[in-house]
Formats: structure tokens, C-alpha cells, sequence
């Protein structure tokens, strides 16, 4: 067993896990699972730079996560960040500062490697279970959304700059602000964003022969606790839950149809989350449409599982 440290800095979140491992085996026990939304990702689509004070936030989260991995005795360490960085003019002064406080340069993976991760965490349990393979992966992030398909290894993988934080950023926001509700009009103009995304992921990755489709990441997370009528978010719970496309559909709707506030209010709904989880829900939504996916089977493993498993790896 090794004992690891995995980071997955996205366009809206960074978590942190520690875990002792095997990849030999697949033998893993959790130590510490942690996440903050720092919004690494705020106005990289329309300034193609790192913010500032989104810089400030994402540093902060670094330096106590440093100390847990201190505590803990995490002997390798391996740091993942994905879309934002990826499409930052200034990405180099957020490695500098990574490596400052960490010890470690954070690789800023392509999508396709990015799928590869998402996938291997969401499926190395799945083998022999009664989620029966091939799988069609879907990792909706703050930025892009990662499609990969495969069983025992990936056949095909697409990312698609399509995320929560990209599409509300690009359509929700008047005025510094997120309009509430949307109106029909900026919903439809989400909707068109997505439907093209997926017809450029369908170029490479066969959206419609998979026998399980399974949904990672926050935004499909929330909406599986909504589903299930959670009062506190239970990550046992919701791993590997089953959420019927209709009851994807209507959540969906609420959200759409709900102000700043009302999302707020719901019981499971992180702050970070609360003005980005519609557009989330949307992109879920159509790729279950898209796919002819008659439910999602939720996984709360994924690619910072991925990221743990390649850490411990010698090889890798």
C-alpha cells in the first residue's frame, strides 16, 4: 500500500484526496476527501486570463491542503488541473505559485487525458458489478465536459468546452450579475451550446452503444441528492445511486424555473454551486437525451480517484 495525495484543480472546484492504495490490487482506503470552490475558472472564458483574486483563493485552498498532506504522511503527491488552466494566458503564474506551496508543478492535462482519469476512477469498481459495461462516462466540470467510453480500457474520449461556470458566464450573466431566473430565450442559447458540443463529441466517441451511462462531478452529484430528497448531502448514499432521465428532466426544469434564493434553499446545494447548476443539469439532461440513456448511475469516485491511482503507480 501507498500512501498518496491526489489534487484536481478545475474551473470551479479543487479537491483534495488522500488515500493509502494498491493498483495492483485496487485494494484503497480513504483517508481524507476534501473540496472547496474557489472559481479558479471566473471570466476565463471572456478574458482567456487567470483572475487575480480567483488566484488568491485557489493559493489559499492549496496551503491547507499542504497541511493536510503533511499530517497525513502522504509520501507522492501528484497535482491535476484541467480546463481553465488550460486555457489561461498567464497559466504560468499559477504553476509557480502551485509549486510555491506544494513542492509540485501541476500538470495542466489535455481533455483526452483528463477523460482518461475520469474514467478509470469512475469504472474500476464497476467491473463484475451490476452496472454492466461498455460505460459512457460523462465528467461535467466547471469548463469542459469530458465524454469516454470503453470497458476495461478507454475506446474513445472527447472534452468539450462545455461546463457549468462557461455556459452561465456566457449566457446567465447581466451586468455582473446572474440573471433569476433565466428567461426562455437564454435557456434555449445554453441548449444550442450543448447540442453542438455533442455533435462535435459524437465525432469521436460513440454516444449511443454504451450499456451504462455514469455521471460524475458536482453538478451531477447535486442533482442525484435532489433526487433521492436528501436533507444533508451523503456522499454513501449517492455513489453509484440510479436517476431516471425524467427525474433528471424535472429537476432540471426546477432549477431553470427557481431565483438565487429558492436554489439556496435547497438542503444539498453547495454555495458554490448555487448560481452554476443549472446550466450543469442542462448538459446532463441532453447528453441522457442525446444517448437515449433511460437513467444515470452516479458515481461520487472520478477523476481525482484517477489521479490517485496514477500517483501510486510506479509507472505512471
Amino acid at each position: 500500500m501507498t500512501r498518496v495525495a491526489a489534487i484536481d484543480c478545475g474551473t470551479n472546484s479543487i479537491r483534495l484526496l488522500v488515500a493509502d492504495l494498491d493498483p495492483a490490487t485496487g485494494r484503497f482506503e480513504e483517508l481524507d476527501r476534501r473540496m472547496e470552490v474557489v472559481r479558479l475558472g471566473q471570466g476565463v472564458d471572456r478574458t482567456g486570463r487567470l483572475a487575480p483574486e480567483a488566484l488568491e483563493r485557489t493559493f489559499a485552498a492549496c496551503r491547507t491542503y499542504a497541511e493536510v498532506i503533511r499530517s497525513l504522511g502522504a509520501t507522492r503527491l501528484r497535482f491535476v488541473a484541467t480546463s481553465a488552466s488550460r486555457d489561461a494566458d498567464n497559466r504560468d503564474e499559477f504553476v509557480r505559485g502551485v509549486k510555491e506551496i506544494l513542492g509540485v508543478e501541476p500538470e495542466v492535462v489535455t481533455g483526452d487525458q483528463e477523460a482518461a482519469f475520469s474514467f478509470t476512477g469512475a469504472t474500476r469498481e464497476l467491473a463484475g458489478s451490476a452496472h454492466a459495461g461498455p460505460w459512457l462516462v460523462v465528467d461535467i466540470g466547471g469548463g469542459s465536459t469530458e465524454l469516454v467510453t470503453g470497458d476495461s480500457a478507454v475506446r474513445a474520449a472527447r472534452s468539450v468546452d462545455i461546463g457549468c461556470v462557461r455556459l452561465t458566464e456566457r449566457h446567465l450573466v447581466r451586468d455582473g450579475a446572474v440573471t433569476d431566473p433565466p428567461t426562455p430565450e437564454q435557456a434555449a442559447a445554453i441548449r444550442a451550446d450543448i447540442e453542438a458540443a455533442l455533435d462535435e463529441a459524437a465525432e469521436a466517441v460513440p454516444l449511443g452503444e454504451a450499456a451504462t451511462l455514469v455521471g460524475l462531478a458536482g453538478s451531477v452529484t447535486t442533482v442525484a441528492a435532489v433526487a433521492l430528497g436528501l436533507g444533508t448531502y451523503d456522499p454513501a448514499a449517492i455513489h453509484h445511486a440510479r436517476v431516471p432521465l425524467d427525474r433528471v428532466r424535472e429537476i432540471s426544469d426546477r432549477l431553470l424555473r427557481s431565483t438565487h434564493e429558492e436554489r439556496a434553499a435547497i438542503p444539498v446545494m453547495h454555495p458554490g454551486r448555487v448560481d452554476v447548476i443549472a446550466a450543469g443539469a442542462l448538459i446532463l439532461l441532453a447528453v441522457m437525451e442525446r444517448t437515449g440513456a433511460r437513467e444515470v448511475v452516479v458515481s461520487e469516485h472520478d477523476i481525482l480517484d484517477g489521479i490517485a491511482f496514477s500517483a501510486a503507480d510506479p509507472t505512471g
